[in-house]
């Protein structure tokens, strides 16, 4: 290693509580009190944080960086780590770059060669994903839903992946009134404030959670929605598992034959494989 590598900073990504301030890791509080810069969303809510867990007292620099500032930070915050700082990365709630701020200054410090390290912390779609009680084994995480009735038509029937995506309070009503019209029995869940005094999860179908929420006048706060996978045709599963025991029979593993026709028919893998698998117990 060269000299000026041996000397160059670093930037570390600190996952930050969703809303309860406990929800922070050892190892973030102790980057966030190592941190020569802190670069934030918003310095008024990454200060909360800080003085909540006293580490404030380095007097470290915090920056704002966001959607209208991020490239030239990104230059500002390079040459601070060229220079030797340790910048921790954070954003308003949750894990920096999952549909926040980040990504240019991630991507530019690992193109200039600089040390990149990312903490496992909070992160409101898996949290989402998890409470809705819908399967974890496939998902698909898409930001926002698109605004189209058309996008998420697509978005619902192509594939069999447990959707989660980001809503409005605001959109809510209108976003689940569109679903239950275009798939009204697909499992969905509302995953509203989580970790905090008024977390909530309403689980249901779409139908049913359009008539429970008719309307935004009483929602606040941030909100996940986790949807149900499309369905297997019954008939395209019969012929995909059919596949899957020929394969099998003629020597190929059954994990491998289920992911090979899985890619062929756009079925699950797992799915396949558990029904190609129960088939052949039942038959013995």
């Amino acid at each position: 290693m060269d000299s000026d590598r041996a000397a160059a900073g670093r930037l570390v990504v600190c996952p930050t509580p969703l809303g309860n301030l406990a929800d922070i890791t050892l190892r973030t509080v102790q980057a966030l009190r190592s941190a020569d810069i802190i670069a934030c969303e918003d310095t008024r809510r990454t200060r909360i944080l800080l003085e909540h867990h006293r580490l404030l007292s380095g007097r470290p620099r915090i920056l704002s960086i966001h959607q209208h500032n991020e490239r030239e930070r990104s230059a500002q915050l390079l040459d601070s780590m060229r220079a030797g700082a340790l910048v921790a990365l954070v954003s308003d709630a949750g894990t920096p770059l999952i549909s926040d701020p980040g990504f240019i200054l991630m991507r530019e410090t690992i193109d200039a060669g600089l040390s990149v390290e990312v903490l496992p912390g909070p992160s409101a779609p898996i949290v989402a994903l998890v409470a809705s009680g819908l399967p974890c084994d496939q998902f698909r995480f898409v930001g926002f839903l698109p605004r189209s009735r058309a996008a998420i038509e697509q978005a619902l029937s192509s594939s069999e992946e447990t959707l989660v995506a980001f809503e409005s309070a605001k959109r809510l009503p209108s976003t689940l009134a569109l679903l239950a019209g275009i798939s009204p029995d697909r499992q969905i869940a509302v995953c509203r404030e989580l970790t905090k005094i008024h977390e909530e999860v309403l689980r249901g179908s779409a139908i049913e959670l359009a008539a429970r929420l008719p309307s935004a006048t009483h929602l606040r706060g941030e909100i996940v929605l986790v949807v149900a996978g499309a369905e297997p045709s019954a008939g395209d599963s019969r012929e995909a598992v059919r596949a899957v025991e020929a394969l099998a029979q003629a020597g190929a593993k059954p994990r491998v034959a289920a992911r090979v026709v899985a890619d062929l028919s756009g079925l699950s893998a797992n799915e396949l494989y558990r029904l190609a698998a129960g088939k052949n117990a039942a038959g013995r």
